[in-house]
């Protein structure tokens, strides 16, 4: 299917790695003009030319900069003062009891996870607005509506981002612009592949057992029963950033496996 996105141009956030890495490889395959950001330049390096190893024809660059400071976005924006196509998906978690979660560290996965999509979002919406065609995508997850207790900081990010996908796409109303959210299920990203190995190797077993457990023990309602692939959530996303989901606006769309069991 051709998702008619040859020289759009786009924006993926946290894209070195994992879901965003996967997100902007299918966009540059379907023809859009990709930026890839990390913080540091040396991984924006390696993803840019790992995009053009698979896609050699890709339209894709990159840039360095931490998006979880305005001083970030403001080198992003400069650099990149227009885009049709955002994908916020920058995001951090960590395992942590509610007790042990400080100040500090709410400070910080609040300004990773959600200020940077309320940032790029203000910078592009306009932007997108006057010629009135744009996609603004969140990636969230099925943590947004089932809050894990081993996390609840980062659960209550993501429930933000929905929020704030629902609220930009009211200002929409009318337009060839969309706005939605996207909840990804556990994906074997690269935060969580290093957690099952090092549980694998303090637990001496194996990956394999690690993942049986946790689709058991912590995700039950999971009807995939395994981590899903980034591309099998960068599949619904480039769908989603297409001019083919003209109708799709103000939505949380799944890619959780079936983990979440209400059918609203």
């Amino acid at each position: 299917m051709d998702l008619q996105l040859k020289d759009k141009r786009a924006v993926v956030t946290g894209s070195t790695a994992g879901i965003g890495f996967a997100i902007a490889e299918a966009l540059a395959l379907e023809g859009a003009a990709v930026v890839v950001n990390g913080r540091t330049r040396e991984r924006v390096v390696s993803a840019v030319n790992e995009i053009r190893r698979h896609t050699p024809h890709a339209n894709v660059r990159g840039i360095a900069a931490d998006l979880s400071t305005p001083a970030g976005i403001a080198t992003l924006c400069s650099d990149t003062p227009e885009a049709e196509i955002l994908v916020n998906n920058l995001g951090v978690f960590e395992a942590k009891s509610f007790a042990s979660i400080t100040d500090a560290d709410w400070q910080r996965v609040w300004e990773t996870n959600v200020m940077p999509g309320v940032r790029l979002s203000r910078h592009y919406l306009p932007k997108m607005l006057a010629p009135n065609w744009g996609r603004i995508v969140f990636i969230s997850s099925e943590s947004a509506v089932n809050i894990p207790v081993e996390m609840i900081h980062y659960g209550v990010t993501k429930t933000a981002q929905v929020s704030l996908a629902r609220g930009l796409a009211e200002t929409t109303t009318g337009t060839g612009v969309t706005v939605n959210s996207i909840l990804a299920g556990p994906t074997r990203s690269e935060g969580v592949e290093r957690f099952v190995q090092g549980l694998a190797k303090s637990e001496g077993v194996d990956e394999a057992t690690i993942e049986r457990e946790f689709f058991s023990k912590m995700r039950p309602s999971s009807l995939l029963k395994r981590f899903a692939s980034p591309r099998e959530v960068a599949n619904l996303v480039a769908y989603v950033c297409s001019p083919l989901s003209s109708a799709t606006n103000g939505a949380a769309l799944r890619a959780d496996g079936g983990v979440l069991r209400s059918i609203l």
